[in-house]
């Protein structure tokens, strides 16, 4: 008896993937008898239209309908199911369920989500083997395939699961067992529905296996046979299969809980792969012994959709867990020949929560670095991940549990395999960079070489031949007689002809002396960066310029005299001169001193040599973008030019290009720590995972890091919730939105300005962050940007931080190091420090501190009472309003006490591009005789570059004026006391010195008129003058 079931099609169903989407497949159960449809990609309301059969053995038993969404490298996730008693068929008329929509159950009553979708089923209980004939009420509908799956001819182990393509029995009983005989009420179903058709199936089922296997149809004999791989050769033979199958797609990432090994060994990938995975490998079996393993069952590989086997063994009982039985299930994920990756799904059901959780191991082997000897390396990667089936408070627990385990046998893992096979040490290898860089030789030009390129043409030579001719005329003609206007030292030509020949004359030694001025010039031109050993430990930059091919010919010769100028970071290295020529040939070496920092992008500029006064020629240029390229790409490329010339000619440069840190993983570390002193905060180094993740996110290259990152909305039409990530080098924004992707990033070189909006209603009362780009730049992120102003700048428009000022103060210290050139810091620094002057009294007394020497920078007659301008320093509505006015921000000060207090306030950006902090404290005296007040200031500066390198010290002194009983006299002194030494003590003291009196004077005129305008004028007394 059969019972077919056409799975139609599916709508409503939810989506698992986070792009909104699901891949899903229905799989079908009854009793040992599996099969599942084929996958839809991408889809919420797959149609699959496909029928298969099952041969029925009870009626009491139920057909299992699963739907799944298919995960590529990890278990798949649960859609809903449905179960449908055999009975119910039965029990309808003509054996027959109309196509009908029948709900999707969660896998649990207790499930949150409910709505798990509908699926589209008829179905059909007959003794008729045709599937055209079991649905005899139900019209096929147009475009519906037919596709009958069979699941008698084939047997598999316990747990297996079919492909689309089949449907398999599970059969679980040795060759001497019999399966237990059918029902009585199976037996009854035969009877009534046909008398006369075939024996039952019992008769079938009390052969034996081998009995069986015979009887069934020769090619699925031969499809099981071929799909268990016992034998080296045929395993070999499989991954060939996988190969040719193989479809160029990317190795999987490693596993979210970590790496457990990461190691170059001087094997073969293949052979590597060959020696962990091959049927009966001698080092498998050696691992398992030292381990203290037991029972060890290696299941035969199946090639199916992919290869896959299952492995089981007794793990060795440790201190806290007895000996408990695991089964590893390995997946060929990858196999292209010289790249491998395989899953191994380990589960361990006899252990406390053991059914709650599955250990994932992913083992990458990729080939390794190239080696002088020549010999073929492969780097193995071994990482994993807890896959938890079911929620449990005991996670955590459970992960450290496994970690540590995991930890203790791949260290025997390694020292087995280190054993078994060399491991490749780097450093007595000799990188490839080294290789590459010692075979390159530069070409020196002798002189005469130079020469002849410069002096052996047609000019030079028609020249010497012309200067000869005449010479030679001069020696043999004789004197002429004056004529017109000629007279003793002065012979003119005597017609047309001669003007012309001496014209000619004329132009033609033009052209042979600038010949070889040239030449000389570039006698003393020849010298070049090359060579030059880069200095101190960090990011190592080194250029090898090969060669250069069809340059524009600028010069009258048809040629060019190309030379490249590198330029990383502020830094630049010249290459040397290749004279007349449009395919030059360098071979030289650049190395970039080391950097701090790791570097974003190089600007290669080519230009044509035109003399050491005259502007050159740009015959192209290109930048290099560290973030968007591949290091290993950079390694050896040929960079076509651009620009009108390059372009027009197709210009190219052959560039090695390598970038090394010399730090090692401590570089994250230490640019964190130089950030967390700039930021004033605590900033948490990112564990690898979740740097991995940001790579893989941005697209980003290995050696990039993640710094913080701060949830906020991207304002353009709509506001936009998403995060936005900060690293060394960019600064990157990611939201999804229903499975909508918004994602971008820009340098932090690429900023030309950042200013921060008020809180308005509709950045719900926080403020706001405006990023705006140089002309030109970040247009890759344009779609990102809220505007293009008029001058050709994106604008970025972020709000709605949760935490403003941490994100503000990241942001605004990592752009500070990344945005500006040294010598542009040390400018920024200059004038940030004058102006901060301004407000930063220093103090003697405050500080002990009496080694400061004080100089007088401004002095002024105030035509303000002495009480009145005291104003100017009693916190008052006064004193703020003067203080916002020139540019001091948030102004916040303390109340006098015992004639102490305290101020703090932001720059604004017409001060500090930067809008540096200030945190100072005023302390006030009488002057002897009570003339007047001394108020004394000692202010330090914060979020300034190399604002920690010194503090301001400011005195004000407040006298009356005898003479004047509505005026007083103002002094200020400024005093800068160096904590940390500089070279440039002297230029940032004398810039402070000038600028300190126009922002002095700019503060007491505008208080001087403030108190003018508060108070009404009073009216003139008999015989007083205005």
């Amino acid at each position: 008896m059969k019972l077919a079931v056409r799975v139609i099609e599916a709508r409503d169903l939810p989506a698992k993937d986070f792009n909104g989407f699901s891949d899903p497949y229905a799989k079908l159960q009854l009793g040992r008898h599996r099969c599942r449809t084929k996958v839809v990609k991408r889809n919420l309301n797959p149609s699959w239209k496909e029928e298969f059969s099952f041969k029925v053995d009870d009626l009491n038993e139920e057909l299992c309908i699963s739907v799944l969404d298919e995960d590529k490298y990890f278990n798949d996730d649960f859609v809903g199911q449905l179960k449908i008693p055999v009975a119910k068929v039965f029990d309808a008329e003509g054996h027959v369920l109309a196509p009908e929509w029948y709900p999707l159950q969660p896998r649990n009553k207790k499930s949150k989500n409910t709505d798990c979708g509908e699926i589209f089923l008829a179905l059909s209980l007959s003794q008729n083997d045709s599937p055209h004939d079991q649905f005899p009420n139900v019209p096929n509908g147009e475009g519906t395939a037919h596709s009958e799956k069979s699941f008698d001819s084939s047997l598999v182990s316990d747990g297996s699961v079919t492909s689309a393509a089949s449907c398999k029995e599970e059969v679980s009983f040795s060759e001497e067992e019999k399966p237990s005989t059918q029902s009585l009420a199976g037996r009854l179903v035969h009877i009534l529905l046909n008398r006369n058709s075939e024996p039952p199936a019992t008769n079938i089922e009390k052969l034996a296996v081998p009995e069986l296997r015979e009887s069934l149809p020769v090619q699925d004999t031969m499809s099981e046979s071929s799909n268990d791989l016992s034998s080296v050769g045929t395993f070999e033979e499989a991954l060939k299969s996988l190969q040719s199958r193989d479809q160029g797609q990317d190795m999987p990432p490693n596993l979210t809980s970590g790496v457990l090994l990461d190691q170059n060994y001087v094997i073969s990938p293949w052979h590597l792969n060959f020696l962990l995975f091959a049927p009966d490998s001698t080092f498998m079996k050696s691992l398992v012994e030292m381990q203290g393993t037991t029972d060890l069952v290696e299941g035969p590989w199946k090639l199916e959709e992919t290869l896959k086997r299952v492995v089981t063994y007794t793990k060795a009982p440790t201190r806290l867990i007895k000996a408990v039985k695991a089964t590893e299930e390995q997946t060929y994920l990858k196999a292209d020949g010289k790249s491998f990756a395989i899953l191994e799904s380990v589960s361990t059901p006899d252990v406390p929560y053991g059914s709650c959780f599955r250990v994932e191991l992913l083992f990458c082997v990729n080939p390794g670095p190239e080696i002088p000897s020549g010999e073929q390396t492969a780097h193995l990667v071994i990482s994993w991940r807890m896959n938890f089936l079911q929620s449990t408070m005991m996670k955590g627990m459970i992960e450290n549990g496994a970690k540590q385990g995991l930890k203790d046998n791949f260290d025997q893992f390694s020292h087995l395999l280190a054993d078994t096979v060399k491991p490749l040490d780097l450093t007595e290898a000799g990188s490839e960079k080294e290789r590459v860089l010692s075979s390159l030789q530069t070409e020196q030009e002798s002189d005469w070489k130079l020469a002849w390129r410069f002096l052996g043409n047609c000019t030079m030579l028609s020249g010497l031949v012309i200067g000869f001719l005449f010479f030679l005329h001069i020696m043999l003609s004789k004197p002429n007689s004056k004529q017109g206007l000629e007279f003793d030292g002065l012979d003119m030509p005597d017609s047309i002809g001669e003007v012309l020949v001496a014209g000619i004359l004329v132009l033609q030694g033009q052209r042979v002396l600038e010949m070889i001025s040239r030449y000389m010039q570039a006698r003393r031109q020849k010298s070049s960066d090359h060579g030059v050993k880069a200095q101190g430990d960090g990011w190592l930059l080194t250029v090898a310029l090969i060669e250069g091919t069809k340059l524009a010919p600028v010069d009258a010769t048809g040629f060019s005299d190309p030379y490249v100028v590198f330029t990383c970071s502020g830094k630049s290295k010249t290459s040397s001169i290749k004279f007349q020529t449009l395919n030059p040939r360098w071979n030289e070496v650049f190395e970039f001193d080391a950097m701090d920092d790791p570097p974003s992008v190089m600007d290669v500029e080519v230009y044509d040599f035109d003399g050491p006064f005259d502007e050159a020629t740009s015959l192209g240029h290109v930048e290099i973008n560290f973030l968007k390229s591949n290091l290993d790409d950079l390694a050896d490329i040929w960079i076509p030019l651009k620009g009108k010339l390059a372009q027009t000619y197709q210009s190219k440069l052959h560039l090695r290009v390598f970038l090394s840190n010399t730090k090692g993983t401590e570089v994250a570390r230490e640019y964190i720590s130089k950030m967390e002193k700039e930021v004033g905060k605590k900033i948490n180094v990112r564990s690898l995972q979740t740097n991995t993740a940001f790579q893989k996110l941005f697209g980003l290259p290995p050696e990039e890091f993640l710094i913080n990152d701060f949830t906020c909305h991207l304002k353009r039409k709509m506001p936009l919730q998403g995060r936005l990530f900060l690293s060394a080098r960019i600064i990157g924004f990611h939201a999804n939105l229903f499975g909508h992707k918004t994602k971008f990033f820009f340098l932090w070189e690429d900023i030309e300005d950042i200013q921060v909006i008020p809180p308005s209603l509709a950045s719900v009362g926080s403020p706001s962050l405006l990023i705006i780009l140089r002309k030109g730049r970040g247009m890759d992120a344009r779609h990102g940007a809220k505007a293009l102003d008029e001058e050709g700048r994106l604008r970025f428009h972020f709000q709605s931080f949760v935490s403003f000022q941490a994100a503000n103060k990241t942001i605004m210290a990592l752009c500070r190091a990344r945005s500006l050139t040294l010598e542009q810091k040390m400018q920024i620094v200059e004038e940030d420090s004058d102006t901060k002057s301004i407000q930063n009294e220093e103090n003697e007394s405050l500080l002990g501190n009496e080694d400061v020497i004080m100089k007088e920078v401004y002095s002024s007659l105030q035509s303000i009472h002495i009480d009145a301008l005291m104003e100017l320093f009693d916190g008052g509505d006064l004193e703020r309003k003067v203080m916002e006015k020139v540019g001091c921000i948030n102004y916040v000060c303390t109340a006098w006490e015992l004639k102490q207090r305290q101020l703090s306030y932001k720059f604004d950006k017409r001060i500090s591009r930067f809008g540096g902090e200030v945190n100072s404290t005023q302390q006030k005296s009488f002057l002897p005789g009570q003339k007047g007040w001394s108020i004394e200031e000692v202010m330090t500066l914060q979020g300034v570059p190399l604002g920690d390198n010194f503090n301001l010290h400011l005195r004000y002194q407040v006298e009356n004026v005898p003479s004047r009983s509505k005026a007083c006299n103002v002094q200020v002194y400024l005093g800068i006391q160096w904590l940390k030494s500089t070279k440039q003590q002297k230029r940032i003291s004398k810039n402070i010195e000038a600028k300190l009196t126009e922002h002095l004077k700019e503060i007491f005129v505008i208080a001087q008129k403030e108190f003018l305008l508060a108070k009404p004028l009073e009216p003139l007394h008999k015989g007083q003058s205005i």
